[in-house]
């Protein structure tokens, strides 16, 4: 979906990632994953651990993140341990008694972002990859004149 909003078009970006994510998890037997599951699966396989991180990461509550890794945990996807730095604070992570989610879950995200460059070139992926990594600061505060004016779409080059 080609959006003027560059907001649609990076969640179209992250819908596209997500379905091709879920797809290979039901192929690796790992079936009904949520969308939300299937974000915090992409930060654990990104090496985060700390599930106040995560719900940062994504936006949403630590409860709502404890509410996810309880339902991933009960289902044997994701295990927390105490943190050895920090015995008062717990690490989420893939158990390491053989369940096959970690690697899974990993090679489908570099195999993603490696389909991508073929799809999209190098340059645009650095590209794209450099924007996103870039400290975008603070959300900015819209000041109430914005919604009551007329304000058009950046010039784009």
């Amino acid at each position: 979906m080609k959006n003027p909003l560059l907001m649609m078009n990076l969640l179209s970006a992250v819908y596209w990632f997500d379905e091709a994510l879920q797809n290979a998890l039901k192929e690796a037997n790992i079936p009904n994953v949520t969308r939300a599951q299937s974000m915090l699966i992409a930060n654990i396989s990104a090496g985060e651990s700390r599930a106040t991180r995560i719900a940062r990461n994504l936006g949403v509550t630590r409860q709502a993140i404890s509410l996810m890794i309880s339902e991933l945990e009960a289902r044997g996807i994701v295990e927390t341990v105490i943190d050895s730095n920090d015995r008062r604070a717990r690490k989420v992570r893939f158990p390491k008694d053989g369940n096959e989610t970690s690697r899974a879950a990993a090679k489908i995200l570099y195999y993603l972002e490696s389909e991508l460059i073929e799809r999209i070139g190098l340059p645009k992926y650095h590209g794209l990859r450099d924007a996103m990594m870039t400290d975008w600061g603070e959300p900015p505060h819209v000041p109430p004149h914005v919604v009551h004016s007329d304000v058009s779409a950046p010039e784009k080059s």
